[in-house]
């Protein structure tokens, strides 16, 4: 069973390599989609695969990495197309 979120994140998230460090996650539990940077300074994210590790991806996005500040994080679920990767866009 595969489930898939796309989710948004707010705060100081641009310029801190938060999209390379949720590909390393992304890769690191097995899911498949994208990050990318917003104009509004925002990064969406969409994230498939197994449940577990969809959850966990979330939990991620709530952190970061060390050099980002999350202010907000809105998801949603997601039937749009994903490639067979984890991409930076």
């Amino acid at each position: 069973m595969s489930e898939c979120i796309q989710c948004w994140v707010s705060g100081l998230v641009q310029g801190v390599f938060f999209r390379a460090s949720a590909r390393t996650e992304a890769q690191r539990l097995g899911l498949r989609g994208y990050a990318r940077n917003l104009p509004d300074g925002r990064v969406e994210v969409v994230a498939c695969g197994a449940p577990e590790s969809v959850e966990a991806m979330r939990q991620w996005l709530r952190r970061g990495p060390p050099q980002a500040r999350v202010g907000e994080v809105t998801c949603r679920s997601y039937d749009g197309p994903v490639s067979q990767t984890f991409s930076i866009r």
